[in-house]
């Protein structure tokens, strides 16, 4: 009897660890989206990630990748559905979702690459904030290192957008104003139409990506210097993310700073991308040296008044992190 019940208290003491062992060893499945469409520019590193990941980590972790843009979910809905875990994973811009994060408009005016958020203290900052406020682990950032730009269709010989209609989202939009233009939010893909009807007579947009949607067919300016520093960051659920154990997370990091060093080498890309729009007909407006240093010192200050205005608590230490 008694060798009876210590066999039963031996298979119940198995039986749990057998039990609890799966949640950490079995191969889990994750879901993934990107706020654009499969194949875009701004989806491409964070499909590379998602290649990687599951090559790496077969037997431990995969991204079922069910794919972007609207046809799959609002890009402005992409940072709610990380949040209430709709999606695990997702490749999104944090100016789709000031709405439930101020703050993250600060990462689209970092002047310090991606790889010392690492090393400065930047990248636990923002984790704390992310994880309290969006219930988001910031995994990585999937673009860097790349300037937004004003595209127009017709030439301005100083920095001075009065009367114009233009194109904008909220990272950029005081800067816009301050300079008299009125600005339009319209999803990226309605641009074009909206600039072929004369809807608007300009937008804003990061340096490469406009041949995507075949913008350069209604473009024909591009005004220097870039301003700002398009941010694309991988967020993943925190829940999700707590669940997984050390292997799991292990291959997502790497991953994911194996994909932002991808961004290294975009400054030189994007001398190659504005040769390609010359060469489409876009050329380069350039101010007086008096006039681009005031008309980057406004961008700069117009984007940190808003940021500290609406987190008086954390725009100054994120700016105190994230710029230089």
């Amino acid at each position: 009897m008694k060798l009876i019940k210590k066999l039963s208290l031996l298979t119940a003491a198995c039986a749990f660890a057998l039990s609890s062992a799966p949640a950490l060893a079995q191969e889990v499945t994750i879901k993934a989206v990107s706020a654009w469409p499969e194949g875009n520019f701004f989806s491409q590193n964070f499909e590379k990630f998602v290649q990687k990941v599951n090559a790496d980590g077969k037997g431990y972790i995969q991204i079922n990748y069910v794919g972007g843009g609207a046809k799959v979910m609002p890009p402005f809905e992409v940072g709610n559905a990380v949040k209430s875990g709709v999606v695990d994973i997702a490749n999104v811009t944090g100016n789709f979702y000031t709405n439930l994060l101020p703050e993250s408009d600060a990462l689209s005016v970092s002047t310090i690459p991606v790889q010392e958020w690492r090393k400065n203290g930047a990248y636990d900052y923002v984790n704390k904030l992310w994880g309290e406020k969006l219930n988001a682990y910031y995994l990585g950032r999937s673009i860097d290192n790349m300037p937004y730009h004003l595209f127009l269709k017709k030439p301005i010989t100083k920095p001075d957008l009065t009367g114009m209609r233009l194109r904008g989202i909220p990272i950029y939009r005081e800067f816009f104003q301050n300079m008299g233009g009125n600005v339009l939010t319209i999803s990226p893909g309605e641009v074009y139409t909206a600039l072929e009807r004369g809807v608007i007579d300009g937008y804003g947009w990061p340096v490469s990506g406009i041949f995507d949607l075949n913008l350069q067919e209604h473009t024909k300016y591009r005004v220097e210097p870039g301003f700002y520093n398009t941010e694309v960051g991988v967020l993943m659920n925190l829940n999700t993310w707590k669940r997984l154990n050390e292997k799991q997370r292990a291959v997502l990091t790497d991953a994911a700073i194996w994909m932002e060093n991808l961004n290294l080498e975009n400054p030189k890309k994007w001398e190659e991308e504005k040769k390609r729009q010359a060469a489409a007909g876009i050329q380069a407006i350039v101010f007086p040296p008096a006039e681009t240093a005031a008309y980057a010192k406004r961008g700069t200050d117009a984007i940190w008044e808003s940021i500290n205005k609406r987190s008086p608590e954390h725009g100054p230490k994120l700016r105190q992190l994230l710029t230089r």
